[in-house]
């Protein structure tokens, strides 16, 4: 069984952890009012693909 020999640093793990982080939500605009939505969900205004739902 592996058993760590000695304490990794607080540098070395913020090194490895560097790459832990959150990527922004791709926005898209709706054709129909304009307002940035999440890609392939409806609009608040009621749109999708194109037409009225």
């Amino acid at each position: 069984m592996a058993v760590q020999q000695r304490r990794v640093s607080k540098t070395r793990k913020a090194k490895r952890r560097t790459h832990y982080k959150l990527a922004a939500p791709t926005l898209a605009k709706c054709p129909a009012c304009g307002e940035f939505k999440l890609a392939h969900r409806m609009c608040e205004c009621g749109y999708y693909a194109g037409k009225q739902n």
